[in-house]
Order: structure tokens, then sequence, then C-alpha cells
């Protein structure tokens, strides 16, 4: 088993705003490196299951958009959402959310999830292959600290939401003493 260190080099297939596109939707692709989203920065990232599922929906986004300022003024640059979800599921999530400060983060393929150990199967769900629910935070590609909800398995039965919710860390950041599992690769 290996202890991850860094955040993995992937590209998130995202999408921007461009009003140079015509009709309703106007919208470009734009690929994002993990060195453009982390480089140089201290972030915040929570990843979860999936948009428009109920835990997600009703507590884990919405307290983090909530505790954004208190977070960013711990000295972090940036709040990332992370789902194995495409951007377009994303953006309409943070549409229907009012989300105005986490940057969502699409991981259609799973390719970064995969790479951090925490894809798992929800086939019992439904869901197929998505995040395990944890959060961490980075400093300029290196994981300073990362919490990994209980039960890490395929198709648990149940969806532990203990220690990766935006409370817990802001109380990190604010230093206080809070334990945590290091994400580990097989």
């Amino acid at each position: 088993m290996t202890v991850i260190q860094r955040v993995p080099d992937v590209v998130f297939k995202t999408r921007v705003r461009d009003e140079s596109v015509p009709g309703p939707n106007p919208f470009r692709w734009q690929d994002r490196t993990t060195q453009e989203l982390f480089s140089g920065k201290r972030i915040v990232v929570f990843s979860l299951p999936g948009a428009f599922t109920p835990t997600c929906s009703s507590t884990h986004l919405p307290r983090y958009e909530e505790l954004y300022d208190e977070i960013k003024a711990q000295g972090v640059d940036a709040v990332y959402c992370l789902s194995v979800n495409d951007a377009f599921v994303m953006f309409q999530w943070g549409k229907q959310q009012g989300v105005n400060n986490i940057f969502l983060l699409p991981d259609g393929n799973g390719e970064f999830t995969r790479k951090m150990g925490m894809l798992v199967d929800k086939s019992n769900l439904g869901f197929g292959m998505r995040s395990w629910r944890y959060s961490m935070v980075v400093d300029d590609g290196k994981i300073e600290k990362i919490f990994v909800e209980p039960d890490f398995g395929d198709n648990c039965p149940t969806d532990p939401f203990e220690v990766s919710d935006a409370d817990t860390m802001l109380a990190y950041l604010k230093g206080a003493k809070v334990s945590a599992e290091p994400a580990a690769v097989a």
C-alpha cells in the first residue's frame, strides 16, 4: 500500500462561459490540469459520490458554501468540490444549489479519483463507480491533510459522513486537534 503525498496529474474536462458561443448554451470546453489548479495555491478539496444525491445536496456542498469565507480566512485560496460527474451535470447542480463560491470540479472519467485511490463501486445504489467521500487540504500540489470517511469499500451499505464535512475542515484549519487517515492506494 502506498500513501499518496501529492495530488495526481490529470486533465479535467471543464466548461467555461464564453459569450462568443451562440445559442442558449454559451459554454466551451476547457481542459484544466492538476498543475494549473493546484500549483502555488493552498486548496481545500472535498469529494463526494454524486451531484444531486441526498447528503451531497442537503448538507455536504451547502455547508462548504456557507463556511466559504471562514475557510478562505484560514489561508485558503479556493475550495473545490470534486465528483465523478461530467461538467454539464456539475454545472446544473451548482446552478440548482445556488453555488457562488465553490468551484465544482468534474472528474467525469474518475481518473483523478482512481489515482487518489478513492474510486469505489456503488453499484448497490445504481451509481456505478464513484468517489468515496473525503476532504483534504492541498498546498502547492502536496497533500497537507486528508479526512477519509470510515468503512471505505465497494458497495458500502451506508454513506458515512463524519469527517469530510465543512465543520471538521474548518476546525482543522483553525488548528483544532482532529484525526484523519492518510489516503492509500493498493
